[in-house]
């Protein structure tokens, strides 16, 4: 049965642009298909704790004596890397806060991004290689070429480079500009190029959602 692990990490529980289109996504990735499941896990609502010991950045193996993870969250990590495992599709909704990432989603990163486990270090091991992840991202402004804040984006990048070099996964990126219009009033000049944008950025969603398999 294929399966889709979507991931929320905004804490707008009511408005937000990143849940949204994450939503959008998993109800057309189950529409597009016969016998899919979806696995939810909010990061915001159900946090992930920050690891407790630095051993967990490693495979066992590679620990230093004085690192020694508790079982509790050994199992803990456990889990986190073999929700991803045996999913088929990801698809992950990053809002930009404060330029980076929330510390909910990058608290999650760091338990699967495990060096010689699920990232290569002394082995070329790579077991999430290829399987596709669909990365949602909402901004405030606007972060593309051109842009007066081009360069400051501090989201996608660290993710593409976790997920897609780091892990081998198959990413795809979908970004949600000006969010923020509507919301403070020196923004609405931008109004219609945020609803064009919008409607551009659902378009790119449902096709997304139906061509990942």
């Amino acid at each position: 049965m294929p399966t889709l692990l979507h991931i929320d990490s905004s804490a707008d529980s009511t408005s937000s642009t990143s849940r949204d289109l994450t939503g959008l996504f998993a109800q057309t990735w189950l529409a597009a298909g016969t016998d899919r499941s979806v696995v939810y896990r909010d990061l915001h609502r159900d946090p992930v704790p920050h690891l407790s010991d630095a051993g967990l950045h490693y495979a066992p193996r590679l620990r230093t004596p004085a690192e020694t993870p508790s079982p509790e969250a050994e199992a803990r990590q456990h889990e986190l890397i073999a929700e991803v495992a045996a999913a088929d599709v990801l698809v992950i909704g990053a809002p930009m806060y404060n330029w980076s990432i929330p510390s909910s989603l990058k608290a999650w990163i760091d338990h699967l991004h495990v060096l010689g486990t699920t990232a290569p270090f002394d082995t070329p091991d790579q077991p999430f290689a290829g399987k596709p992840v669909v990365i949602v991202s909402s901004r405030g402004l606007t972060y593309g070429p051109g842009a007066k804040d081009e360069g400051l984006d501090h989201t996608v990048p660290p993710l593409v480079q976790v997920f897609g070099k780091a892990l081998g996964m198959t990413v795809e990126v979908v970004t949600a500009d000006l969010t923020l219009v509507g919301r403070i009033a020196p923004l609405a000049p931008f109004t219609e190029q945020a609803a064009a944008g919008a409607e551009m950025t659902r378009a790119r969603v449902i096709e997304l959602a139906r061509s990942v398999k």
